[in-house]
């Protein structure tokens, strides 16, 4: 039985995880990290991470950026593999994350979804047939209580295609700002949020007379969820180093 410690425990995230490990009999949650002390589901919430003296096998990480150093600092410490789901983070955020996977294993993605990932292929093929003649867009959708934006989904999808293009794209939020004609060498990425929309991606290739567009919907929190526990059994007995959704895919 694989013990979990779940940071975000409460929030929609974190209930949704904790819901999806209480049908599982492979795994369990032995405790919860949140700055809200609720117990709702029969384990322990602590505030900080330092706090725990229980033991775990991985930790998953579903809250806010402001608790990632921590976080971190917490599975370092405990040699504790641990899955970075959490989103809108800093680019030195990300440097932490590369940091600390010099010493455990550490999976992160900005979304997951084994579908996102199959769309992030598919992406990067299509901007090397594509990618010279088409313009790209990425338009994603989220819900109105989400507060960052981008995604951090179209980012990724952004930096797949990025990949696959022979000139290095600039990436375009607000073109309300300047008015001038979009330029060939950018990736433009529009957000919008309303209602409780879970989330919706699409990456649009406009090219002369023709358009093809690539795009994900997720119709529930539960794809998310199963996604971060599978990620985090897959780190069981790994080495150090950091994994992505392609890795557990691939592992599959």
């Amino acid at each position: 039985m694989v013990r979990i410690f779940l940071s975000g425990c409460n929030g929609k995230m974190g209930r949704a995880i904790t819901a999806c490990v209480a049908e599982r009999c492979d795994c369990k949650i032995v405790a919860g990290f949140d700055i809200n002390l609720e117990s709702h589901a029969g384990y322990p919430v602590f505030a900080n991470p330092a706090n725990c003296s229980l033991e775990g096998d991985v930790l998953i990480d579903f809250s806010h950026p402001a608790a990632l150093s921590g976080v971190l600092q917490y599975a370092v410490e405990h040699h504790i593999p641990a899955v970075i789901a959490t989103t809108g983070l800093s680019s030195q955020q990300v440097e932490e994350i590369t940091q600390a996977s010099a010493q455990i294993p550490v999976f992160y993605s900005g979304n997951m979804s084994i579908g996102i990932s199959l769309v992030m292929e598919l992406a990067r093929k299509a901007a090397a047939v594509l990618g010279n003649d088409f313009d790209i867009e990425i338009i994603e959708k989220h819900h109105n209580q989400k507060i960052d934006a981008p995604s951090g989904t179209a980012l990724m999808l952004a930096d797949a295609i990025s990949e696959s293009l022979e000139f290095a794209p600039k990436y375009v939020y607000e073109r309300h700002s300047v008015r001038k004609k979009r330029e060939k060498a950018e990736i433009g990425i529009s957000s919008i949020r309303g209602g409780t929309i879970v989330g919706e991606h699409e990456i649009l290739f406009a090219g002369r007379d023709e358009m093809v567009s690539i795009s994900h919907t997720a119709l529930s929190k539960e794809i998310f969820a199963v996604g971060a526990v599978n990620a985090g059994l897959f780190l069981l007995n790994k080495e150090p180093g950091l994994y992505r959704m392609a890795d557990l895919i691939r592992e599959s």
